[in-house]
């Protein structure tokens, strides 16, 4: 699918008897499809891919939203998983033709468990919600994506999503012990255990980043941390992008594993800075943030070697922050990135691609010369510590051609990501945005493979189709299925 294709027509006969299917067990309100309700869910924040789900359902609880996947099983529909919209894959992109599923009305946290350290929740809660519930117990949830105010566990889950700390503490899948899920067909399947390990495949890891096409998800649970002792920032800025880059393999390389380690480029500091005035200074090429949290003697020797560091990579600056909240202010512009790139260009493109640490200066100056071919300005601003990179492309949609330009420009930069070593995701999913950029990154047995998983939990393929696996077909229509030692044959397997 392209960002520039026509959205498909809806079947006005078939919506109204998906509809009256659904509104025998669901109330009225919770069965949408006029245009005007359904209107806010045409995309999640990939606002350039937009389509108007046929009828929207809303459950507010496991039994619903077991008879919606039964109902639509049985009438042949396809369903599309959404949480709180934040995706930045087009992984929420209703079908013209299906039932989107929403799953913010199951908002509950079940239990928490400050023994085991765990908390029981719905998949509509709040990634922010269960550290602000766990804290009068000293514990917390460590994934900080930057959009943990708004998004949902349920989709921290179907993304496997990371954030600021995820360098130290891990990404969802590191963080999560138990899933409650229901397969299309409604059958209601239980993943891992509250132990540390469970016998058979590692089917919740399979199901960690799955995108919605496996299960749908109706209750997580996660673990929980103690709250660090203490914590502080290191501000460390830098006269040029590449010694930034190169600081930051530089930490690694002395063995630190900071809580977290970001970076920013001028373009990116200077939408911040007024945004949320966060002290950063407005002349340096870049900037990096750089974490200790910890014992207070554990932070003061981390942050002293951090600074030790940043210096000899050639910092033109190093700040540590004095207090608390200056910790959170530094945070707070790393925070604020993306909503403040609308300060500075009309639509921003943003990527998702992870490299080895060691390319990060190749990379950056390659993103700098593409940005000079397209004409087109790029904010880099990404989690460094692990070479997850999320450059920003600003553009403007009301220009003709100059998103297409900008997703040409988008996938070069995940096609560099692979031939670095790295890949086309971190963190944000592939959905329909990369999902071109997969007939890069894999052969036609590895995508065989995919949709083999696909068919095992899915056989009709209703659960999200035409998201995050290409079938084989569309890889050579696009003339980019790899050959390895000769013509690849194209396994004998369904297509979604």
């Amino acid at each position: 699918m392209s960002s520039l294709d026509k959205p498909a027509p809806i079947d006005a006969v078939r919506q109204s008897k998906v509809a009256a299917a659904l509104r025998a067990f669901l109330p009225t309100s919770a069965v949408l499809f006029s245009a005007e309700d359904v209107k806010p869910y045409e995309c999640d924040g990939l606002s350039a891919f937009r389509q108007l789900p046929m009828v929207v359902a809303l459950p507010e609880n496991e039994l619903q939203v077991q008879r919606v996947l039964q109902t639509c099983h049985q009438l042949q529909v396809p369903v599309v998983p959404r949480g709180a919209g934040t995706g930045l894959s087009g992984g929420a992109l209703p079908l013209g033709n299906g039932v989107l599923l929403s799953l913010a009305k199951l908002m509950r946290i079940v239990e928490i468990d400050p023994l085991a350290r765990t908390a029981r929740v719905q998949p509509g809660v709040r990634n922010l919600a269960i550290s602000e519930a766990a804290a009068p117990l000293g514990l917390y949830y460590a994934p900080d994506p930057s959009s943990q105010i708004a998004c949902s566990i349920g989709g921290n889950v179907a993304e496997n999503s990371g954030g600021m700390h995820c360098l130290k503490y891990g990404l969802t899948v590191h963080n999560i012990l138990k899933l409650r899920a229901f397969t299309v067909e409604g059958e209601l399947i239980e993943i891992g255990g509250d132990g540390l390990d469970a016998a058979g495949y590692d089917l919740l890891a399979l199901l960690t980043g799955s995108e919605g096409l496996l299960a749908v998800i109706t209750e997580v649970t996660v673990k929980l941390l103690p709250k660090p002792e203490t914590a502080q920032c290191v501000l460390a800025a830098f006269d040029d992008v590449v010694k930034a880059g190169q600081a930051v393999a530089n930490v690694i390389a002395a063995g630190i594993i900071p809580a977290g380690l970001e970076m920013m480029d001028k373009i990116t500091t200077g939408a911040v800075e007024p945004f949320v005035n966060a002290g950063y200074p407005l002349d340096a090429a870049a900037i990096l943030l750089c974490e200790s949290d910890g014992t207070p003697r554990e932070v003061a020797e981390e942050i002293a070697r951090m600074t030790a560091v940043m210096q000899h990579s050639g910092a033109t600056e190093v700040r540590v922050s004095r207090n608390e909240a200056e910790r959170v202010r530094f945070w707070a512009g790393r925070k604020n990135a993306f909503p403040a790139a609308g300060r500075v260009s009309p639509d921003y493109y943003c990527m998702d691609g992870t490299i080895p640490k060691r390319a990060l200066p190749r990379v950056l100056t390659a993103i700098a010369d593409l940005s000079k071919e397209y004409g087109l300005r790029c904010m880099n601003v990404f989690h460094a510590g692990d070479g997850n990179l999320h450059p920003l492309i600003l553009y403007d949609a009301n220009k003709p051609g100059e998103l297409a330009r900008t997703e040409e420009f988008g996938a070069r930069i995940l096609k560099l990501s692979i031939d670095v070593g790295g890949t086309i995701t971190g963190e944000h999913g592939v959905g329909v945005e990369k999902i071109d950029s997969m007939c890069d990154q894999f052969r036609a047995p590895e995508l065989a493979l995919f949709h083999a998983v696909k068919h095992a939990f899915d056989a009709q393929g209703l659960l999200n189709p035409g998201k995050a696996v290409p079938t084989l077909h569309r890889c050579a229509e696009f003339g980019r299925m790899h050959v390895h030692g000769g013509e690849e044959k194209f396994a004998d397997i369904p297509r979604f």
